[in-house]
């Protein structure tokens, strides 16, 4: 399977954040996007967060009402096997290339989309590689639904 774009989202701060169509991204991050928590959210490290839908599938199928936005994520993307996505990552799409900066740490304003509110099931230090990624721009552009997703480690 081609690895592509299934969703992309935006907030005016907060989760969920809602599908949109395309995302213009800048080394600040995602235009139209905002974050409520700067102290861990946000800057250049950190300025797309991107999640794998496979990795919401597997939680769904452990009871999770998980879904595409709203745990945050900017990006999500399938088609990549769960545990190539590190720290170094590049991410190319046609029109943007990002790096992987760091895992995204869960914390309580995801907790509905857990069952009994346990968001650390999405904790790269509890279960490695079940996370959302931090990813640095390293060529500015956009992105659109559909993409194809290429990976290099």
């Amino acid at each position: 399977m081609l690895a592509k774009v299934t969703g992309l989202h935006t907030s005016d701060g907060g989760v969920p954040k809602l599908p949109v169509e395309m995302l213009s991204i800048t080394v600040d991050g995602c235009l139209g996007d905002r974050q409520n928590d700067l102290k861990h959210h946000g800057g250049r490290k950190k300025a797309v967060c991107i999640l794998q839908q496979e990795i919401i599938d597997q939680l769904n199928l452990e009871g999770h009402p998980i879904s595409a936005g709203t745990t945050g994520e900017n990006i999500l993307i399938q088609g990549i096997r769960v545990g190539d996505i590190l720290p170094g990552t590049i991410v190319k799409f046609p029109n943007v290339e990002l790096i992987i900066t760091q895992d995204a740490p869960p914390c309580k304003t995801i907790k509905k989309s857990f069952y009994n509110d346990h968001f650390n099931a999405l904790s790269h230090k509890k279960y490695p590689n079940i996370t959302r990624w931090y990813a640095e721009v390293t060529i500015e552009g956009h992105i659109e639904l559909n993409d194809p997703v290429e990976i290099i480690n």
